[in-house]
């Protein structure tokens, strides 16, 4: 699940973003007073939406002073209009500026290439394991993943699919939140989820009809449990 801070005094709007984002293991944690939110706790979060026009203090303000002492990635979403303001936000360190109004689906996915290109800043290559009690382990220095610690002989797209799900860690995943993490899919209309899903299915020893592991989930996508 990814953790979200939400600084923001538009309580309606924050609740209408956050049962969105909720659909896709996005939690918000929404504040309307900055200095609650400051005093959140920010190193628990992996990103922050950011508004700009709020009680008591200047959105920039709260944005520079996280900047100076948190490494998390910023997010601006504000109905000012001036170009300023944007100019300013990404020069004092916001990674990106979103002006509302805007669809919950562009914030989604501005969330998703943010917290991928900080994943990739940060990612190490030892052995890792999204839960240990799986029967699952991705060794991504060996680019391999491991049922049972036996190896599973796979494809680089199957790969990289079946790791990203282990690291959901029991989480429905979308189809949109598998395209958008997976290089290897390119085309959301395409049939080559369902494909790459049924070989996956075969060589982990699963029935679509009545799964141990991946499991279909309607309306959504996909979990991958054990």
């Amino acid at each position: 699940m990814i953790n979200v801070l939400m600084i923001e005094d538009d309580t309606e709007f924050a609740e209408i973003l956050s049962e969105y984002l909720a659909k896709y293991n996005i939690k918000i944690t929404n504040y309307e007073d900055p200095y609650l939110g400051l005093s959140a706790g920010i190193k628990k979060y992996d990103l922050l939406i950011l508004d700009l026009t709020l009680p008591g203090i200047d959105g920039l303000e709260v944005c520079k002073e996280v900047v100076e002492k948190y490494d998390i990635p910023i997010i601006i979403s504000s109905a000012r209009s001036d170009i300023s303001d944007k100019v300013i936000g990404l020069q004092i360190g916001a990674d990106d500026y979103l002006p509302k109004p805007y669809d919950p689906k562009e914030m989604y996915a501005r969330i998703q290439s943010l917290i991928r290109r900080y994943k990739k800043s940060t990612n190490t290559t030892e052995s890792a394991t999204a839960n240990p009690d799986s029967d699952f382990r991705v060794d991504e220095k060996r680019h391999q993943i491991f049922l049972k610690e036996a190896p599973l002989n796979l494809t680089p797209a199957e790969y990289e699919i079946l790791s990203y799900m282990i690291k959901q860690n029991g989480f429905s995943i979308s189809r949109e939140q598998l395209v958008y993490n997976c290089s290897s899919l390119k085309d959301k209309g395409s049939k080559s989820l369902d494909v790459i899903m049924g070989r996956l299915r075969s060589k982990i020893g699963d029935s679509s009809k009545n799964p141990t592991y991946i499991h279909s989930v309607r309306g959504i996508g996909y979990k991958l449990v054990g």
